[in-house]
């Protein structure tokens, strides 16, 4: 190869040379060129000095003119075509010398220079070479580059080697793709700032400072409102003065209109988008009320300013409810690191819907949370009705005043009862019957992590359910330890505690991690465990290196007739029997978690919801949960091993939405969301229930005052009493979801 490389580099330098040679011929032509056209411009010169003599000549004779002419015409001819060789010369031998300053010598010798032993081709230097040549020139230079096929190796022999483009060196393996573990959680913050965490600072910038100093004064104006219209029922406020109070309960009612003005503007909004609410009977009973008013101030009566000012105020206090559930709801969001979904799983075991976990998305809380409930759906329903029931009312009560006093009094009558039968039908705390049970489960997820994904996930979790319970949903990895060991026969620790590691590996025991790092501290084996079988005693066998491996409880351990040292019992231990013979004790201490106690005992509190326990952890017994969590009842189900292989086995259907979301770890926080959905969901509808009765009720009792002519009874003080009295009942009911 190296005598190649010396053969090239001498032809290389032939090339130079030639090429150096042909380019200083070039230049003596374009010298001798330049030459011929100063003595062809001479001789031009010189025919037009001797055309002069002939212009000269001519004026004397007309024959020798005519002839000077031919001469002159002859001259011209070839001076034109001297000057267009001459051109023609002048550009070959530019074009020769432009070709020829293309290769630079230079260039050529350092590129020869900087060759190395790895490189053993000239494709460069030969492309540029090629651009540049005709093609008989390319095939005198292709003789220099390819001496011939004598020279040439044959390929795959013992001399031949191959050609690369690029400097052979050391093999450099692909890069492996790295694993980037926080990957997910990248991922998962971009999608929370562009969700939670973007709707959260919204609603912050909006705040709730105004809504609640509004609510402040809405409760003045309502004390206000109810001192006056008692007065005025009492006899207190003299006659004198019933105008000037008349005339402050109207400016009272549309001062509680002002402060609930984004109620009224929401239930026009809502009207518009083909929606009837609470608040859109809110803004026809306003309508009525101030026409009714207008009415009263010439009239000299009290109109419904006490009730209706209330109605309002509770529309704030929900407004404001609502407000703050959502605030909350995307705090919880935009601060997770994780988010762990409950999903059914339809016939999980005996007919009944497990409650299983998987991974949550964000879009699964996002598209759902703010989807009305059915209750809340049943109420706006029954909101139109109630429009045309007490419309209906009024106008009874208006043809039945006009058939006995005429048709003012007959308007006046139907304004008054109309008002009053909107206000009736609509209990004040119909407006809280949905928000507040919402509101105040919020806030006691809100510091578990926990999130509902709207009203779906509240119908979702509702009846017969199963939740399985694993090992480190009951104790997670740091409240387990190893306090101590002790060793019996003569077989060497490290032995005993491969042994011990390999059966206990081969289950989902807490302790598998633990024996782990023991073996590796006494930098032992690690063996395989076959045949494993479990025991409803608290035990377990399993084969390792042919030999019989008993791993359990000491009343195990007795029921097997190994022989223990009653100075080897202890409470919690975990006996190990190799061959039929003890060979030693670990002691060990399982510590209660605060998440995992309140979770089983909330989960085995609510009737139809049962647990079920799918772990094959041998430690994990009836006598165990009885002694560790106090689990009395039989809402906590153990099954046998095969059926808890078999539950284990189940997976969710890929089109099972997402109930709730959690994004803390331990048994609590989702356990908390399945029993605070079921809550939520009786409070909402007994909610709904409730003043869907009061408010049929209440139309029911102004139609019979209307047909009995009792008109006196449908006063503003009775009207409000009516409202006060439904209120202890509704607050009463949106209280439960507080009893977790």
């Amino acid at each position: 190869m190296n005598d190649e490389m010396e053969r090239s580099s001498l032809d290389l330098e032939e090339i130079i040379k030639e090429f150096s040679d042909h380019s200083q011929e070039s230049e003596q032509e374009e010298t001798v060129t330049e030459e011929v056209a100063e003595e062809v411009a001479e001789e031009i010169e010189e025919v037009a000095a001797e055309e002069e003599g002939l212009e000269q000549t001519r004026r004397i004779d007309p024959a020798e003119i005519h002839k000077a002419q031919k001469n002159a015409d002859w001259t011209q001819e070839t001076r034109r075509i001297d000057a267009e060789e001459i051109q023609k010369a002048q550009h070959s031998d530019e074009d020769w010398a432009q070709q020829t300053r293309r290769i630079d010598p230079a260039d050529l010798r350092k590129k020869i220079e900087n060759a190395s032993g790895d490189t053993i081709t000239f494709e460069a230097v030969r492309s540029q070479l090629s651009d540049m040549m005709d093609e008989s020139e390319a095939e005198d230079v292709a003789k220099i580059w390819n001496p011939g096929e004598a020279t040439q190796t044959e390929a795959f022999t013992e001399r031949w080697e191959p050609e690369y483009e690029h400097p052979m060196g050391e093999y450099v393996p692909p890069q492996p793709i790295q694993f980037q573990p926080r990957s997910r959680l990248h991922e998962l913050k971009k999608k929370l700032v562009a969700g939670p965490e973007k709707r959260f600072y919204q609603l912050s910038e909006v705040g709730v400072s105004k809504l609640q100093a509004v609510i402040f004064l809405s409760v003045l104006v309502v004390l206000i409102a109810a001192a006056s219209t008692v007065m005025y029922a009492t006899g207190v406020i003299p006659d004198h003065r019933v105008k000037v109070m008349v005339f402050c309960q109207f400016i009272t009612l549309l001062f509680a209109g002002l402060l609930g003005s984004y109620q009224l503007i929401e239930g026009v909004a809502d009207l518009c988008k083909k929606r009837f609410t609470p608040n859109t009977l809110l803004v026809v009973a306003f309508v009525v009320c101030i026409v009714d008013g207008i009415f009263c101030l010439d009239q000299v009566r009290v109109p419904c300013s006490a009730a209706f000012s209330l109605a309002v105020c509770m529309s704030l206090w929900s407004t404001y409810q609502r407000r703050s559930t959502e605030m909350s709801r995307m705090d919880t969001m935009r601060k997770a690191v994780r988010l762990d979904g409950i999903a059914a799983c339809p016939d999980y075991m005996d007919g009944k819907k497990g409650l299983l976990q998987k991974e949550g998305q964000v879009e699964d809380f996002m598209d759902t949370y703010a989807e009305p409930g059915k209750p809340e759906k049943a109420l706006n329903v029954y909101a139109l009705v109630a429009m045309v029931v007490a419309f209906a009312i009024g106008i009874t009560a208006a043809v039945l005043k006009y058939l006995t006093a005429g048709a003012l009094e007959g308007v006046t009558a139907g304004l008054q009862v109309c008002a009053v039968c909107l206000l009736a039908a609509m209990p004040a705390t119909i407006f809280i019957s949905q928000s507040r049970p919402t509101w105040v489960l919020e806030r006691r997820l809100h510091r578990l992590g926990t999130v509902l994904c709207g009203w779906q996930g509240v119908e979702g979790l509702r009846g017969e359910a199963v939740y399985p319970v694993t090992g480190m949903d009951l104790y997670p990895p740091e409240t387990l330890r190893m306090n101590g060991m002790k060793f019996f026969d003569e077989r060497e620790p490290e032995q005993v505690i491969a042994y011990a590691t390999a059966v206990i590996s081969a289950t989902e025991c807490g302790f598998a991690h633990l024996f782990t790092g023991l073996l590796d501290s006494y930098n032992g084996v690690h063996f395989a465990a076959k045949d494993i079988t479990f025991y409803e005693n608290g035990g377990m066998t399993g084969v390792v290196e042919e030999e019989t491996v008993a791993l359990g409880s000491w009343s195990f351990m007795k029921e097997l007739e190994i022989d223990v040292p009653d100075a080897a019992r202890i409470s919690y231990g975990m006996y190990i029997a190799i061959g039929g013979e003890l060979s030693g004790v670990f002691a060990v201490n399982y510590g209660k978690h605060p998440s995992s106690v309140a979770g089983v005992n909330t989960l085995t509190a609510y009737k139809n919801l049962e647990c079920v326990l799918v772990t094959d952890d041998f430690v994990v017994t009836e006598g165990f949960l009885k002694g560790k969590f106090g689990i009395k009842n039989k809402r906590f189900i153990l099954p046998e091993y095969a059926q808890r292989a078999a539950l284990r086995q189940k997976e969710l259907p890929e089109e099972a939405p997402t109930l709730l979301m959690s994004t803390a770890l331990g048994l609590a926080p989702l356990a908390y969301g399945v029993t605070g959905a079921r809550v939520l969901r009786n409070t909402s509808w007994a909610g709904a229930i409730l003043h869907i009765v009061g408010g049929a009720l209440g139309l029911a009792m102004m139609l019979v005052l209307v047909i009995l002519g009792a008109l006196d009874l449908i006063s503003p003080l009775n009207m409000f009493l009516y409202q006060l009295i439904w209120m202890i009942p509704a607050l009463l009911i949106t209280e439960w979801t507080r009893i977790l």
